[in-house]
């Protein structure tokens, strides 16, 4: 049965009938007496203690740990894609600047500092004209213009140079509490068994900036394995889809981890699907309500899609009733099949009427 921490009056009370049971003609229920005090300072203590025992309980196991013990926990269990164990930390930007000076010939030094308005990078290799910190502030678009840092060894001819970024992106911030403890749990739940579906799913979410993946032995033919993979985080504004080289990157380590055995294996980012879904007689009808809806139907498509998954018009429901606000509303969108097993349905277009 569930525990909770009795309450301070209650454990004093039931120190004041120990000692009145124990001590024939004693009393700690007399107030300002020498026994009443003793009793409620040991009633104290004891509920001090039957609190810490209650907080300790929670951090015994994974489900209920807090940020310092769920590390723990995560370091016992999981090992990362780059050898580490527990929490994925953040890794750095990684890509290329361009150094355009008004003289030829300038010498820019390996290590040489650069930065932009929230972040500091290094260049990694010595170039002549003719990173640093880590997390997804680190990702710039291109074009952005950088500076050479002021603690940098900068030369009088290094002073005229624009620096503008051609490619850097691929930082990840570290692994939240929420993603740490569900990697921890599936570890528990489900532990390695030589390279099986299960075993897919925990290598490739070792994998920096992976949140979420997918295995399908046999998709194509006897031997064969197939993984699908998100990085909802640092594909963000990709809409969680990860790019070419993403699939290339995972899709390198995967190959040093699977079991030789596997005749044919494939790794492939899922094809975004937009599930459209129709309101009609909204009660209420106010702007307030249709985002509530819209962000119980964002969380529903993230904790219910996977790759060739049918997306239940149940499940539509089940997100529209269940957004604050809402008494009454007409929706049938019905059922929406995926035309293959790589399809991921997402969410599309919401109207109302």
């Amino acid at each position: 049965m569930p525990w909770a921490t009795p309450s301070l009056s209650s454990v004093r009370s039931s120190v004041r009938d120990a000692i009145r049971g124990r001590l024939p003609g004693a009393d700690a229920n007399v107030p300002n007496s020498v026994l009443r005090v003793m009793s409620d300072a040991m009633g104290a203590l004891c509920h001090l203690t039957l609190q810490y025992i209650d907080w300790l309980a929670k951090q015994l196991l994974p489900d209920t740990a807090e940020t310092e013990w769920l590390d723990r926990h995560g370091t016992i269990w999981l090992v990362n894609a780059d050898g580490s164990t527990g929490r994925k930390l953040a890794t750095p930007a990684q890509g290329t600047v361009i150094f355009v000076g008004a003289t030829p010939n300038i010498v820019v030094p390996i290590y040489t500092q650069l930065a932009s308005a929230l972040s500091l990078y290094q260049t990694t290799a010595q170039i002549t004209t003719g990173a640093m910190q880590t997390g997804t502030d680190t990702n710039l678009p291109a074009g952005t213009t950088l500076t050479l840092a002021s603690d940098s060894a900068v030369t009088s001819e290094m002073q005229g140079l624009t620096i503008t970024v051609d490619t850097l992106d691929g930082g990840t911030d570290d692994e939240t509490d929420d993603q740490l403890r569900l990697r921890v749990l599936a570890r528990i739940r489900k532990p390695p068994m030589g390279g099986d579906a299960d075993d897919y799913v925990a290598w490739a979410e070792s994998y920096p900036g992976v949140t979420r993946a997918w295995s399908y032995p046999l998709e194509m033919g006897m031997g064969t394995v197939t993984v699908r993979f998100m990085m909802d985080d640092l594909r963000a504004d990709n809409g969680g889809f990860p790019l070419p080289d993403d699939v290339i990157n995972v899709a390198t380590y995967l190959d040093t981890v699977r079991p030789v055995a596997v005749k044919d294996f494939f790794v492939e980012a899922p094809i975004p699907f937009p599930v459209n879904i129709p309101i009609r007689n909204l009660n209420p009808g106010d702007q307030a309500t249709r985002n509530n809806i819209t962000a119980s139907l964002e969380q529903a498509f993230y904790d219910r899609q996977s790759p060739g998954q049918t997306w239940f018009e149940a499940w539509t429901d089940e997100a529209i009733m269940s957004s604050v606000g809402v008494i009454s509303y007409n929706c049938k969108p019905g059922d929406m099949v995926m035309p293959n097993v790589g399809c991921l349905p997402v969410l599309g277009n919401i109207t109302y009427a």
